[in-house]
């Protein structure tokens, strides 16, 4: 599925964010990358989504270069790949179903997918994926009318209807309280295992990621610091990991266990 052989990243004006990375992950794996603020997990995420080229070293994904295929073919592979990002990049006025459809644009055809942004087009595919987030009274509603935590889940509605083989999610939990954290945690790892898909995720809550994921890696200065299976990471393994390192601001939650699952109804 991933293989990355003495990757690197540096960004313009000579930060660098990764450094002889090494690193595979089997179709179906799913792993957690954790590690203090600025270790590299976002790049290494963007890196594996095929939208940050990488300044040294090999990485295929699905079997290829992205960087060296057609651009065809790199929309291609890109369609296969759903990500969740910390801010979901959700238009304000857009309507949760037609963020959640938005999920299959890259699968359809152009003419399929412009007649789902007038007018929606799969009604029932958009409201089963979030009545399993608990947000199917929301179906109707503007996305500038949702909290932080309800637009992450609205974003890993539209993965779940994509139904990608990669899932890349990027602090997908930031905005969420500990008991809405572990529900999408447990979707997530869900959906990758009934459908064989494979999940990274980059995670600042350290037990969720133990406890909720098969594989975790360990990231610090854009290196790899350990790669092991959860249930091998040990408190000291974590405590060398953020050792001296700030700890990472606390972003709001939002509180609450999802709501009862509501009735399909339009709103107005």
């Amino acid at each position: 599925m991933i293989r990355l052989a003495a990757l690197g990243v540096t960004y313009p004006g000579g930060r660098r964010a990764l450094a002889g990375v090494d690193l595979v992950i089997a179709a179906g794996e799913r792993v957690a990358l954790i590690g203090p603020s600025g270790a590299g997990k976002t790049s290494l995420l963007r890196v594996l989504g095929a939208s940050l080229r990488p300044s040294a070293g090999a990485l295929s994904v699905f079997d290829a270069d992205p960087w060296a295929l057609p651009a065809a073919r790199l929309r291609q592979l890109r369609a296969r790949i759903g990500k969740m990002h910390q801010s979901p990049p959700l238009p304000p006025r857009q309507r949760v179903v037609t963020a959640v459809l938005a999920g299959r644009l890259g699968q359809w055809s152009l003419w399929r997918a412009m007649r789902s942004l007038l007018h929606p087009i799969d009604l029932p595919g958009a409201h089963a994926v979030l009545d399993r987030l608990g947000l199917a009274e929301r179906l109707f509603d503007r996305c500038d009318q949702l909290s932080g935590g309800q637009l992450q889940r609205v974003a890993l509605a539209r993965v779940l209807y994509q139904r990608p083989d990669l899932i890349l999610a990027d602090e997908p939990v930031s905005a969420l309280d500990p008991a809405l954290a572990q529900h999408v945690a447990v979707t997530l790892n869900d959906e990758a295992r009934t459908r064989g898909a494979t999940l990274v995720a980059s995670l600042h809550a350290v037990e969720l990621a133990r406890s909720a994921f098969s594989r975790v890696i360990g990231l610090r200065d854009g290196r790899i610091v350990f790669d092991r299976p959860a249930a091998q990471v040990s408190d000291a393994d974590i405590a060398a990991l953020y050792a001296g390192a700030p700890a990472a601001p606390a972003a709001p939650a939002e509180s609450g266990a999802p709501p009862e699952r509501p009735r399909l109804t339009r709103c107005a």
